[in-house]
């Protein structure tokens, strides 16, 4: 068949030949000669392919074939570089779920790249805007929803409701007649042909990754010796001064925050701000175009894709934070760009007794619905994509119980658990929860399948509380410590199945949980209201900055203490970027919307803070070099043979007993010490052979005054060494002790001491 509704253009012909096609893949899929289209919808009447030319003209080509609820095609002559889009003709009829607009040129749920911007224009809403005139398209006042990327649409107040939701079922007479050609994207058809030369994912098992949680553009933004152009890039990231960073620190894993292409709110952009984080997602193929250092969009994949090689050749995982539970088009306020108009009711989880609005359980708006057969498709292709076309190592998801919830409940074994567990791709990467969302019964740490990992907000909360003096911590701190056991051993799972953190991008930084009491985000334009009020933070007793030497001393003891204790804690440590060398937000502990340095990392830091980076590379070094604080297995507290007293673990006073139930339960306890003994690893290593290290005294002291801590004595022990003492700027002093005699624990510190087989 041929295009009958073509515009005539200087960059393709009035007709164009078209062929069936076949409905998978889904998406522009380039074989090296044209590309086939995909589509799916099932309530569409009507779908047509919109080629747009670099003047912004399209050409429109009916979709006629159309298999399984999928329409598509295939044009011989279209090749990488094409811009294009969807108008999908079908009810628009609110009421009942459905809001098809042909008016809206839609993008490509599948698309692998984007190119333009949305510019707020009032054509992008399906409904009428305060004083939107066809003729002039005035831009409009908008406000999101919620911090984390909400509508970008007027407040539900601006209109009659029956008008703003289009809930009668005759609204498509009232809507305007505004084309969002030229406000909105288009989908821009890809090269996926790509060197990857000898690349190998490096898969690298959990109890050996240390995790760094970073962002492409702020990791990168202000570092000197990255060129120019290169600053807030993939290939920047790939730069060899961030590489060399990264292995002197002893890092395996990046987690990269969302790099899948989303959309900056029109309110921040209204008053000079950014969705800097990114957690606003509308295309789930794509890498998000304004990390890349072309300005061509078919070059972003590739530019990607080189990135993970770099990281692979390294020996460096990239893991991705994805955020599947919602998209950027919002509530029912918000703008029609994608999803919402191909099949809103397939795509989104809808009020049951209220079509026109959206269940959310994110905090921004909707929630993507994955009952829907389709939408799962979606996400499992996806996520398959990620790992085979661009080389990716595991994902980190973003409220993650919100894809379990199949009615209203969470549900460990939804559908979408059991297509990752027999999807033979994505079942073999790194697959991590936030084991948590907003909506009711949301919070589930411990709670997910045998082959996940969760982000333990338990541990965070609980090293915190350890640290700033709370009472009563000293039982679930030895928990957390140990691998959590309490949460995942029931589910078969492993130490390395606790993601271990005490700072991520959302909440303070290190340097900022141990200077503010309080959040300070006025910056965000939001009178201070925004982001966790609960830091469970300490200032050591100054609000924000101060020269007091004290104040500033006890500042970086208690930072060492955490990330000591992070890093050779049982399970898998993150650690969040800058805080190896206290990087500051000014105590603002949400900057989603603070493109700027506030939020980017200062790597001036790393000369003046020289003795906190050295110590953080002096501890994960430790634990690199010792299995002992990365057991596969968790610790069983028994004998380590018949007859022998010798346990692989224990737990002691600081006057050398054996902790006893009273001791664990003490509201005024702020002290303890735990053995690890390196002949009790029962585990064997890759190659089968018995794993035996050296064994370690690890004497925590919370309290403020220091403390005496008898070492263990006994026929192997001679004498214990420091191996680290965080009330050392870097960690590193030498001293020995006699076994059985006491070694002194500075106020508020950890020592580490060593007995050499």
């Amino acid at each position: 068949m041929e295009s009958t509704e073509a515009s005539a253009t200087d960059e393709m012909p009035e007709t164009l030949e078209v062929w069936p096609g076949s409905p998978y893949p889904l998406g522009a899929t380039y074989d090296g000669a044209g590309t086939n289209f995909a589509l799916f919808s099932e309530i569409a009447e009507k779908v047509e392919l919109c080629l747009i030319s670099r003047e912004g003209t399209e050409t429109r080509i009916p979709l006629e074939e159309v298999d399984g609820y999928v329409w598509h095609a295939y044009l011989p002559t279209v090749s990488p570089g094409q811009r294009y889009g969807y108008r999908v003709h079908g009810p628009f009829d609110p009421e009942n779920g459905h809001r098809c607009d042909p008016s809206k040129l839609l993008l490509d749920p599948y698309g692998k790249a984007f190119d333009g911007s949305f510019d707020g224009d009032p054509s992008l809403f399906s409904y009428p805007l305060p004083g939107a005139e066809p003729e002039t398209g005035p831009a409009t006042d908008e406000a999101s929803e919620d911090t984390d990327g909400g509508a970008t649409a007027p407040d539900d107040t601006a209109e009659p409701e029956a008008i703003a939701t289009g809930r009668t079922s005759d609204a498509a007479a009232d809507l305007p007649a505004l084309d969002s050609l030229g406000h909105t994207m288009t989908t821009v058809v890809i090269n996926p042909f790509f060197d990857w030369a000898m690349d190998r994912q490096p898969r690298r098992p959990y109890n050996e990754t240390v995790i760094y949680e970073a962002h492409v553009k702020g990791m990168t933004a202000t570092h000197p010796d990255v060129p120019e152009h290169m600053r807030g890039t993939y290939a920047g990231l790939a730069h060899p001064a961030i590489i060399d960073h990264l292995l002197d620190l002893g890092v395996t894993a990046i987690e990269l925050m969302p790099v899948h292409q989303f959309m900056h709110d029109q309110v921040l952009l209204d008053q000079g701000l950014r969705n800097y984080w990114g957690y606003n997602t509308f295309g789930f193929f794509a890498p998000h175009a304004e990390y890349s250092s072309s300005n061509k969009p078919s070059a972003v994949v590739a530019e990607f894709k080189a990135m993970v090689r770099t990281f692979h050749e390294a020996g460096i995982e990239v893991i991705l934070d994805v955020v599947y539970n919602h998209t950027a088009e919002g509530n029912h306020l918000g703008p029609t760009i994608s999803f919402r108009g191909i099949d809103n009711a397939a795509y989104y989880r809808l009020v049951d007794d209220d079509k026109a609005y959206y269940m959310d359980y994110t905090g921004t708006g909707n929630s993507l619905n994955a009952r829907h057969p389709h939408t799962l498709q979606l996400i499992m292709d996806s996520l398959r994509y990620w790992v085979t076309e661009m080389h990716v190592d595991g994902f980190r998801f973003d409220l993650a119980s919100t894809l379990a919830r199949e009615l209203h409940d969470v549900d460990r074994l939804s559908a979408f658990f059991d297509l990752v567990q027999q999807d033979p791709v994505v079942s073999q990467v790194k697959l991590i929860a936030e084991p948590w969302d907003i909506g009711e019964g949301g919070y589930q740490v411990g709670n997910f399948p045998g082959q996940w990992t969760e982000w333990n907000g338990k541990y965070r909360d609980t090293v915190r509380d350890y640290w700033r003096g709370e009472p009563a911590t000293l039982g679930e701190f030895a928990s957390r410590l140990t691998g959590s056991s309490d949460l995942y051993e029931d589910t078969g799972r492993r130490p390395g199945a606790s993601i271990n953190f005490v700072t991520a991008h959302d909440g303070f930084t290190l340097a900022d949980l141990v200077s503010y009491n309080e959040k300070h985000n006025d910056a965000n334009g939001e009178d201070n209201r925004d982001g966790e009020s609960h830091n469970r933070s300490w200032n050591c007793g100054v609000e924000g900055p101060t020269d007091d030497p004290e104040v500033l001393a006890l500042r970086g003891r208690q930072q060492r203490n955490m990330l000591a204790t992070l890093i050779l804690s049982q399970g898998t440590p993150m650690l969040a970027h800058g805080d190896e060398f206290g990087r500051t937000q000014q105590g603002n502990n949400n900057v989603y919307c603070q493109d700027n340095e506030l939020s980017w990392v200062d790597w001036s830091l790393a000369e003046s803070n020289a003795e906190l980076l050295a110590f953080t590379r002096h501890v994960i070094a430790l634990r690199t070099e010792h299995p002992v604080f990365r057991r596969r297995r968790f610790f069983e507290g028994r004998p380590i043979r018949s007859g022998d007293q010798s346990r692989d673990i224990a737990w002691r006073t600081p006057a050398g007993d054996e902790m006893m139930p009273e001791d664990w339960d003490s509201g005024f306890g702020k002290s303890l010490a735990v053995f690890l003994n390196g002949e009790g690893i029962p585990e064997p290593d890759q190659r089968g052979q018995r794993v035996v290290d050296d064994s370690f005294l690890m004497c925590f002291n919370a309290h403020h005054e220091p403390i005496e801590f008898v070492t263990p004595d006994g026929p192997h022990a001679e004498e214990w060494t420091v191996a680290l003492d965080t009330d050392v700027p870097d960690g590193l002093r030498e001293e020995t002790v006699v076994a059985g005699k006491p070694v002194r624990v500075q106020a508020r510190s950890v020592l580490v001491l060593r007995r050499t087989r």
